[in-house]
This record gives structure tokens, C-alpha cells and sequence, in this order.
């Protein structure tokens, strides 16, 4: 089974975390949460505790079909500070495997080099951190290895665009079909 991975910091976005995890468990793929606080359980940007799978320490990301950021304040900035997560995504780029980011984290993206000359959105206000994209304003953009996501309303859009890029296009046809999408 293909394995995915998304990394929770405290502040995350809880629907865009959450949504992504269970749209992608629809779609046949293990989606894996990881704290990066050390602690398991992590505190959402609207005060929701959740209990990830695991923490960054031990999570197991070599193989990971994609790292997975959400969005939301604190947490894209906590996620940008995080030296081994961002080690990770550039291991992850360099191996051509999917790197994605929602909301506010396309910033760790961003500062990172991973979104020049692609297309790239973000929530407005962000875009000045999409360094050397061509920012959109789409709900997703895919591009090669780089997906991203615009923000919480369009959470559904986003997860089935790594369920295509995961799998393939009919199962996330299939995934959508089942929400009533």
C-alpha cells in the first residue's frame, strides 16, 4: 500500500490535516500523521488536540509516496522552522516523489526553491513567500512532484488531487463520487 505522510505543528490547520487523511484513507492510502513537537499529541490552530500516528523521530519517511504540510498559523511558520522537516521535503523533491503543501505552508516551499518556475497557490497573502512561482490563485496546482493547495474551503479538491497523483485519476474519480462531489 502507498503510504503518505502528514506532518502536524502545532497550529496546524485541523481540516485541511484531518480532510487530507481521510480522503486519502478513502482512496486506498496510508496516510500517516507526524508530529513534529516531539509530543504525539499536538494542539490545532482552533485549540483541537489530536493524537498523531507518530512523531518525527520515529516516523519511517523513506518510501513515502508524499509529505503532506496543512496549512494555518501558527503551524506553517512552526513547520518552516523545523530544519528536519525541511531536510525531508528536499530528500523527498531530489527522490521525485510528491512534496504538497496547503493553505499558508506553500511558504516552506517556497523558501525552500522548490516552487521556482512552477505553478503555485496559496491563501492570499501568502504569495509574496512563493519565491520564483507563478502564483495562481487556483484551488490546486499540480506540478510534476509539487502539489499545492489554496486553503481550508477547498481541503476535498486538494486530497483528491494527491489521491490522482498517488494513484490515479479513477480512484480519485471514484473517492469523489462517494463524497457526493
Amino acid at each position: 500500500m502507498k503510504k503518505a505522510m502528514v506532518f502536524l505543528a502545532s497550529g496546524f490547520e485541523e481540516m485541511e490535516a484531518m480532510g487530507v487523511v481521510d480522503i486519502l484513507r478513502r482512496g486506498g492510502i496510508e496516510a500517516e500523521t507526524v508530529s513534529i513537537t516531539g509530543e504525539r499529541v499536538v494542539t490545532g490552530a482552533h485549540n483541537i488536540l489530536v493524537t498523531a500516528d507518530t512523531t518525527l523521530e520515529n516516523a519511517t519517511l523513506d518510501g513515502a509516496a508524499a509529505l503532506i504540510l496543512p496549512g494555518g498559523l501558527p503551524g506553517a511558520t512552526n513547520l518552516d522552522s523545523s530544519e528536519p522537516v525541511k531536510e525531508a521535503l528536499l530528500q523527498q523533491y531530489r527522490e521525485g516523489r510528491i512534496v504538497a503543501a496547503i493553505c499558508a505552508a506553500p511558504l516552506v516551499l517556497g523558501g525552500l526553491g522548490l516552487l521556482k518556475g512552477r505553478n503555485a497557490t496559496c491563501y492570499p497573502g501568502f504569495e509574496p513567500k512563493l519565491i520564483g512561482a507563478n502564483v495562481t490563485g487556483e484551488a490546486v496546482e499540480v506540478s510534476d512532484n509539487v502539489i499545492t493547495g489554496k486553503g481550508p474551503g477547498l481541503v476535498m479538491n486538494f486530497a483528491l488531487a494527491l489521491v490522482a497523483a498517488i494513484k490515479n485519476d479513477a480512484v480519485a474519480e471514484e473517492v469523489a463520487a462517494g463524497l457526493l462531489l
